[in-house]
């Protein structure tokens, strides 16, 4: 952990002026609590979110002047899984989105590459949003119903999922980053009543057709009673126009109550290492956790303008679209960030003057193997820049920390779909050290666990949660006696929510995230975390990405190969392994050195941007290829065979079948 000073530091006047520390202010009195214990000290605050549950998340309620709650705990049943929050609520998230919105202020903007900047006032995404719910209800839409759609980070999604939520029906969406066929692994279990698709989309300079895509995807959908086209609906026989549906400027929209849990979205999960699993959430979690999150830890305020770089069928894009919830504008664009330059994403940011922008590590390396500076190209930088989606190698933040100086913090922050937030993360008023999480997030009671399921800190554990958190899946789609459920989190240690990353929790409060904990590297019964390799590998300026895996041998043998792409056609040469050897040695430990380096065609990444570590350890075991994840979910699934005739070749040399233990 860094003995470094900090990267960046919140001047006092910033804590004062933090809705963070307005809110302290308020718990204080809510909670009863003397007014020194909670303003000014993240950490106390953190510490009281996680031991008093019930104040806390009540707290969070009302500051945020949400409907009026009955009278009693907000947890009522403290259980993991099957929690009880806030029983006898009712709310619904659109109705938050709109309730005291500014007629004439803008909502959405949406761009894509060939496109600029198209503003949506609140008034016109209402209009939009009634009409859509008004033609859906005669189509015979009812609560709990599900509508899926198949479309681009635009305006129609955001409609399509607002008014979705507002009739208490279901929603499930996937970006056209997707094929037909990888959308229907995950929507056909859904049975659905509506799609609503786009015929086509642009990335990297390229038109993508997806007619033939969608016209699969309606025959895998036998339930479907409309589908509802994007674009010219003449593309798509028997479709209904989108912009008939939307077109109705008469429709009032009456967003129906429903309880705390009643289901809003299904979101899933990549589907890499077996059928995707539908996870569902509910309107009150998701609201609670959303305003927690974008309004706390991330300081938005209504006005602010949201840019998350994401695809529909990643949880940032909810992420995203919650930022509504604050009155921010949401800023969805379709697209590349680096098209046509690099500096693209750059560029739309300071155009456009937003307040927060989020993007993954791997951008942010390609931007500076590319000489690109991240400011220049506005009056200002974005006042936070939100890094997630993979290890954030503290080397590149300190790059960037020092391109965009002391106006912008640098927030990395860690999660999963599983509960569409971040468990780690940071605050207005934490500081930021390169290398780490600056804190647990409100309301997440982390801990590390060793092997021995006991707290550990100062070393390797693995990431639990404590305590039940709002945004916690409700259940898992077709999974009705909750076994996959239970298995994907709670088998290790009953009643304690094990997510499947390795951490350390620091002296200072911060945390370090090594990686997934089901992908381990173990020498010699060392556990060593694959992104302690990836940042000191990737930050070659010869290397373009890496890929560590460890598999078991028979015997009791152990192979932990590298494979690495190279920039600009380099080759690996002996000099090149030394001086990844040496990157290793010097920026982990001479135990995180491979037994060999390989140089690959590619790295495959789910569609979201996530190594394949788990995948590609079970072909190079010698799992055969259909059950190790679906090919659609893939970004690059021709690069499985490489790896699929890697694995064969190390197992002919060590004369061993496929199937033995690795």
């Amino acid at each position: 952990m860094s003995t470094e000073p900090p990267d960046w530091i919140p001047t006092a006047r910033a804590v004062e002026g933090a809705r963070i520390t307005d809110f302290a202010r308020f718990a204080e009195q809510h909670a009863g609590r003397d007014g020194r214990d909670l303003s000014g000290d993240y950490h106390r605050l953190w510490e009281w979110s996680v031991n008093d549950v019930n104040g806390f998340w009540a707290a969070v309620w009302d500051y945020f002047g949400l409907p009026e709650r009955p009278a009693g705990p907000a947890l009522a049943t403290e259980t993991m899984p099957g929690s009880v929050w806030f029983p006898g609520s009712t709310l619904n998230y659109t109705a938050e989105v709109f309730r005291g919105r500014p007629g004439t202020g803008t909502a959405v903007i949406t761009v894509t590459e060939d496109t600029g900047p198209t503003a949506v006032t609140w008034d016109g995404l209402r209009r939009q949003v009634a009409s859509l719910a008004r033609e859906l209800t005669a189509l015979g839409v009812r609560p709990g119903d599900r509508i899926v759609g198949y479309l681009p980070n635009g305006l129609e999604a955001v409609v399509a999922f607002l008014a979705t939520a507002a009739l208490g029906a279901t929603w499930a969406v996937c970006g056209q980053d997707y094929t037909g066929a990888a959308a229907a692994a995950r929507f056909a279990q859904l049975l659905p009543a509506v799609l609503i698709a786009a015929t086509g989309c642009v990335h990297a300079g390229k038109r993508v057709d997806r007619r033939a895509d969608v016209q699969a995807l309606r025959a895998a959908l036998p339930a479907l009673a409309a589908t509802v086209a994007v674009g010219d609906a003449a593309q798509v026989p028997g479709a209904l126009a989108w912009s008939a549906l939307t077109a109705h400027e008469d429709a009032e929209l009456a967003p129906l109550p429903v309880p705390f849990d009643h289901p809003l979205w299904v979101v899933f999960s990549s589907g890499t290492t077996g059928r995707p699993k539908g996870m569902v959430h509910g309107h009150g979690g998701v609201v609670l956790e959303q305003l927690k999150n974008l309004g706390l830890q991330l300081g938005l305020r209504a006005g602010d303008r949201l840019l998350w770089h994401t695809t529909p069928s990643w949880m940032m894009w909810n992420v995203l679209v919650s930022g509504l919830l604050l009155g921010a504008t949401a800023v969805c664009y379709e697209g590349s960030p680096a098209h046509p330059g690099t500096d693209a994403l750059w560029r739309l940011a300071a155009g456009l003057e937003v307040s927060v922008l989020g993007t993954s590590p791997g951008y942010l390396a390609a931007c500076r193997k590319a000489g690109v500076r991240l400011t220049g190209h506005g009056p200002a930088a974005p006042e936070r820049l939100g890094v997630t989606g993979s290890a954030f190698p503290a080397d590149l933040q300190h790059w960037v920390a020092g391109e965009l100086g002391p106006g912008t913090q640098v927030v990395c922050s860690s999660g999963g779909t599983d509960v569409v937030t971040a468990f780690l993360g940071a605050a207005p008023t934490t500081p930021v050290r390169a290398g780490e999480l600056s804190a647990p997030c409100l309301g997440v009671s982390v801990d590390a666990y060793g092997p021995d399921g006991t707290s550990v800190r100062g070393e390797v554990g693995e990431l639990v949660v404590l305590r039940p958190m709002p945004s916690m899946p409700l259940f898992f789609w077709d999974d009705p006696d909750g076994s996959r459920y239970r298995a994907a989190y709670f088998d290790t240690y009953p009643g304690v929510w094990r997510h499947g990353d390795w951490i350390t929790l620091t002296g200072h409060g911060s945390v370090l995230l090594h990686g997934r904990s089901d992908a381990t590297l173990n020498r010699h019964g060392v556990r060593m975390g694959s992104s302690d390799i990836y940042g000191p590998v990737e930050e070659l300026a010869e290397i373009a990405e890496a890929l560590v895996v460890g598999v078991e041998q028979d015997g009791g043998d152990y192979w932990m190969p590298l494979f690495v792409t190279t920039t600009d056609g380099i080759g690996l040469d002996d000099t090149l392994r030394e001086k990844i050897h040496a990157a290793i040695r010097r920026g982990a430990s001479p135990r995180h050195v491979p037994d060999e380096i390989i140089q690959a065609p590619g790295i495959p990444h789910t569609r979201t941007g996530k190594k394949l570590e788990v995948p590609v350890k079970r072909l190079l075991r010698g799992d055969a290829q259909d059950t190790v994840g679906d090919p659609g979910s893939v970004d690059r699934p021709d690069l499985l065979d490489w790896y699929v005739r890697i694995g064969t070749a190390h197992r002919a040399r060590r004369g061993t079948a496929p199937g033995t233990p690795g």
